[in-house]
């Protein structure tokens, strides 16, 4: 999975089958793999992601509510059939115009991201480094993870040079905060305290 797709997937890493995002997600989810085309409709919702994260037009236009149910979906059909996504996405995203709930199009495709996780039984690993991890690092973080119970884990890296140095590592609900800024902060704590 992309990057820009597994940070929705954390973002929405603890899946509720029952919410509205969860509802969305599961029927795009089972649709898809009922028509036996799970695998295209992933990679064609990380495109579709990909796309809303970086057009601000589009972004635009899903978040506003003074355009009618009948050019918001006429819109969003012709982006779909001018990127020749397919007809399983297309209605997706057809009747959550419908339903005037275009705004929640990304959080309905994080919460898909999310449930194919699941499915999968793959755990996503968001680690965030002040530098880029060397492969012995990333080989290590492996086997950390793997040490923990955690068998299928997809290591997301993301560079955040404010951390100064050490490592952030957020697995599922869990944080790991080992960063050198999270050190200082602690330290400066410290002396605060006592003086």
């Amino acid at each position: 999975m992309n990057t820009d797709a597994t940070h929705a997937a954390l973002a929405a890493s603890a899946f509720t089958a029952n919410n509205l995002k969860g509802r969305y997600a599961t029927a795009l989810y089972e649709f898809a793999e009922e028509q036996h085309a799970l695998n295209e409709v992933i990679a064609e919702a990380e495109g579709l992601l990909k796309i809303i994260s970086e057009n601000e037009t589009l972004r635009n236009v899903l978040n506003n509510p003074s355009l009618d149910t009948v050019q918001s979906k006429a819109i969003m059909a012709e982006l779909m059939n001018h990127c020749g996504f397919s007809q399983i996405l297309q209605n997706f995203v057809g009747v959550v115009a419908n339903n005037r709930r275009l705004a929640d199009l990304k959080s309905f495709l994080m919460a898909f991201f999310a449930l194919v996780n699941l499915r999968r039984g793959i755990t996503v690993a968001e680690v965030i480094t002040a530098s880029p991890l060397t492969d012995m690092q990333r080989a290590q973080l492996k086997d950390r993870f793997s040490q923990a119970g955690y068998n299928k884990v997809d290591i997301q890296e993301r560079i955040d040079s404010k951390i100064l140095g050490g490592i952030i590592v957020r697995i599922g609900s869990k944080l790991y905060d080992a960063s050198l800024q999270s050190r200082l902060n602690r330290l400066y704590n410290v002396m605060k305290g006592a003086a």
